[in-house]
């Protein structure tokens, strides 16, 4: 079992900024690849070895990152920076593992967080 907390969401003007948090614990092994999913997209994704990828329609704006705490804790971070309404939508982190590591769908992340709100005004 692999158990993912969320956090961070809010809202935002239109350019600004926010970080969304996901705290992972449990057997991360075999579930070793994390991506933000909004709307069944996953938009940013990132493996243990800190290879990350995108989605166009983030690319440029976000930046996703990990963060590894000795009590067998990984965090794993969504920078959201330049903001435009259509990031509005709530955001779940969620992990994978081989084959599906490098997946864009959603379908093939096998557990998730419970989801948190962005909402981005204009």
């Amino acid at each position: 079992q692999v158990h993912l907390v969320d956090s961070g969401g809010g809202s935002v003007e239109a350019g600004g900024s926010l970080r969304l948090s996901c705290v992972i614990s449990g057997e991360t092994v075999r579930h070793n690849c994390v991506g933000w999913i909004r709307e069944g997209v996953v938009v940013a994704g990132i493996d243990t070895g800190g290879k990350t990828w995108y989605a166009d329609s983030v690319k440029g704006r976000f930046t996703i990152s990990q963060f590894s705490q000795d009590n067998a804790k990984n965090t794993v971070y969504l920078h959201m920076n330049v903001t435009k309404p259509e990031d509005s939508a709530m955001y779940y982190c969620a992990a994978t593992g081989p084959p599906h590591c490098y997946s864009r769908r959603a379908i093939d992340f096998d557990y998730w967080g419970q989801g948190t709100q962005v909402t981005v005004s204009s």
